[in-house]
């Protein structure tokens, strides 16, 4: 099983779409199922609705997965397990306040040390614990030998005692700390693979670490990727734009990869994504890039369905779009020219009487199906020179003389173009 992880406490960055996208593939890859997980115990910051929209989010970029998962209905095993190991002095009651512990921090910075727990509540009598009435987190106990563990993308890591530390796995609340509800959630959902950022490795090892403490011994496998810098906009803003979400997994896929010109959708991935591939340096977003993989997904829709995305269901007008994928890259962009063709135009004084003319004739002219017989129709009645003929036409259809030309488009726009020339 692998699992996407969330906080309902912000939008779905591309960061965690990222994430989200490689554990289904490579759960794809394995055969394995996959699990939605809402992180939502820190209730004060969580927003209501989030874990829906996050939800909604993945489905629409093709993510499928067997549930979704929410992390405080686990609280009761989070509680039992940290217990468990309390009554196997694996762990233990810690009175420090936080004002003495950041005291002890601030001593550690100055003598320019790593600072970590010094086990001053470890080995308190039973009696203190028992009857103290100061309010107490719960510690696990300090690792006795290095953490290590082959990471897919990072290589062989290793971890002392002190970088692990005598981490707390409750807070005074009795809420479950993140690294413990994550190894414990890990556990209960027979987690295999973990792909999460290289600002969690730090996690790892205590994730490890609580589970072994448990007695779990399926190793778990990690991969953490390297940031992605300059990613400064999120899922939403993006589909807003008219980016499609085919292409934005197309791209976050074979982001710092050496497939970065392969355009496959998420289906496909699961042939053409590599694990492997991803480089150990920080990738930069390129919104440049993505509009090129964009433009090809653009060019792969079904007529129909791309004309519905500018506001037809006509595959012909799907057709139109096409011809401007080009200088339009996104669906926002095409709307806006199919929008152009169907609006009213304001055409120059240069070429007002000659539009004037072409407009009468087309408002009156037969249906033509070929653009050959619909251009000799047009240069009979007018008797205009081909050169001016054609220029007016252009401004007319699309009002503007540097777009696609009308032989061109006539094809897909027969059937509309009294409406266009506003007969």
């Amino acid at each position: 099983m692998l699992r996407f992880a969330c906080s309902p406490t912000a939008d779905l960055s591309l960061e965690s779409l990222r994430l989200a996208l490689m554990n289904f593939v490579v759960a794809m890859q394995r055969n394995e199922g996959f699990v939605i997980r809402i992180e939502d115990t820190d209730q004060k910051r969580n927003i209501e609705g989030k874990d829906a929209e996050i939800v909604a989010l993945l489905e629409l970029f093709g993510i499928t997965y067997k549930d979704v998962l929410y992390q405080s209905k686990n609280f009761k095993f989070h509680s039992a397990m940290a217990i468990d190991l309390l009554h196997r002095k694996k762990a233990f009651n810690c009175f420090c306040s936080l004002e003495e512990l950041e005291a002890k921090k601030k001593k550690a910075k100055e003598q320019k040390r790593l600072y970590s727990y010094d086990g001053s509540c470890e080995q308190l009598p039973a009696e203190e614990v028992i009857d103290n009435p100061k309010p107490f987190t719960v510690r696990i106990k300090k690792p006795t030998k290095n953490i290590s563990f082959v990471d897919r993308v990072q290589g062989e890591l290793s971890f002392s005692p002190e970088e692990v530390d005598s981490f707390v796995i409750l807070n005074v609340d009795k809420t479950p700390a993140y690294d413990f509800a994550t190894a414990v959630d890990d556990m209960l959902s027979d987690i295999s693979v973990v792909i999460s950022s290289e600002e969690q490795i730090e996690s790892a090892p205590k994730q490890i670490y609580v589970r072994s403490s448990l007695g779990y011994d399926k190793a778990i496998e990690y991969a953490h990727l390297p940031p992605m810098l300059e990613a400064d906009t999120d899922t939403k803003s993006l589909l807003q734009e008219g980016f499609l979400p085919q292409a934005i997994a197309n791209y976050l896929l074979t982001l710092g990869t050496n497939d970065s010109e392969r355009i496959f959708t998420l289906e496909e991935a699961k042939e053409h994504f590599n694990l492997a591939k991803i480089g150990k340096t920080a990738v930069k977003f390129d919104k440049e890039r993505l509009r090129e993989i964009n433009k090809e997904h653009l060019l792969r829709l079904d007529d129909k369905e791309l004309s519905r995305f500018v506001g037809f269901a006509d595959a012909q007008i799907g057709a139109l779009a096409k011809l401007f994928v080009d200088s339009a890259g996104t669906t926002r962009e095409l709307k806006r020219e199919i929008q152009r063709i169907f609006s009213k135009k304001e055409i120059p004084q240069k070429y007002a009487s000659t539009a004037a003319t072409l407009k009468k004739i087309i408002c009156q002219a037969p249906y033509f199906g070929e653009y050959e017989n619909f251009i000799q129709h047009l240069k009979k009645e007018s008797a205009l020179e081909e050169r001016e003929l054609l220029t007016a036409l252009q401004l007319l259809i699309s009002g503007s003389t540097d777009k696609v030309e009308p032989k061109e488009i006539y094809p897909h726009i027969k059937n509309y173009i009294k409406e266009i020339v506003s007969c």
